[in-house]
C-alpha cells in the first residue's frame, strides 16, 4: 500500500516591498512522503519569494515534468518554472526549453557547493535559468518551522527576508549563483 502525502496548510501573508506586491495567500502544501520538512519549507519559501496569484505548487517529487512552483499564462502556457534541491543538469535543461524564465533555489550547506562545481559549465550556458542558494542555517530553521497549520509573514525589502511565525523570526537573503 502507497504512503500518502501529508497535508500542510499555510496562511502566508507577503509584503514584497521590492516588487510591490502585499497579498494574503492561503496554501495547501502536499508533503511527498519522500520530501523533508526543510525541503518542503524551501518551497515555501519559493513561493513567498515570487508571489503571484497565478504562481501555484506542480506535483514535485511525484514526477519529473513537473516543476515544484510554476506559473502559467491564461492560455495554460509555462512563464516561469521553480525548482527546489540540487536537480540533474538534464532536467533544468528540459525546464528551460519549456519556460521562458527558470529559477532553483539550492539548499544542503557543503553539498550545494559540490553540486554547483560538478555542474556549473553546463548551466552557465542556460541564458533563463536563475541558480540561487538558500544557507543551510537557514533552511534547517524553515525545517522548525513546519507545522500542519501554519500561520507566517513574509517581509522583502532590499534583498533582505524575514520570514515569522509565532515562535521564530529568521532574517536571510538568498545569494544567487547565477
Amino acid at each position: 500500500m502507497a504512503i500518502k502525502s501529508t497535508v500542510f496548510k499555510a496562511d502566508l501573508q507577503i509584503s514584497d516591498m521590492d516588487r510591490h506586491y502585499y497579498q494574503n495567500h492561503n496554501l495547501t502544501l502536499a508533503q511527498h512522503p519522500s520530501e523533508t520538512d526543510e525541503r518542503m519549507m524551501v518551497r515555501l519559501l519559493a513561493f513567498a519569494l515570487n508571489a503571484d496569484e497565478n504562481l501555484a505548487f506542480g506535483q514535485g517529487l511525484s514526477t519529473d515534468d513537473d516543476a515544484d512552483l510554476w506559473q502559467k499564462d491564461l492560455t495554460g502556457a509555462i512563464e516561469k518554472w521553480i525548482d527546489v534541491g540540487l536537480p540533474e543538469e538534464k532536467l533544468l535543461r528540459k525546464a528551460c526549453g519549456r519556460a521562458p524564465e527558470v529559477l532553483l533555489y539550492c539548499y544542503g550547506g557543503r553539498t550545494v557547493d559540490i553540486w554547483w562545481e560538478r555542474n556549473k559549465k553546463d548551466l552557465l550556458k542556460l541564458d533563463n535559468l536563475s541558480v540561487y542558494v538558500v544557507p543551510q542555517e537557514v533552511s534547517q530553521l524553515l525545517a522548525q518551522m513546519a507545522q500542519r497549520t501554519m500561520q507566517l509573514s513574509c517581509t522583502i525589502q532590499d534583498g533582505e527576508i524575514m520570514l515569522a511565525d509565532d515562535s521564530h523570526t529568521l532574517h536571510t537573503r538568498v545569494e544567487r549563483l547565477k
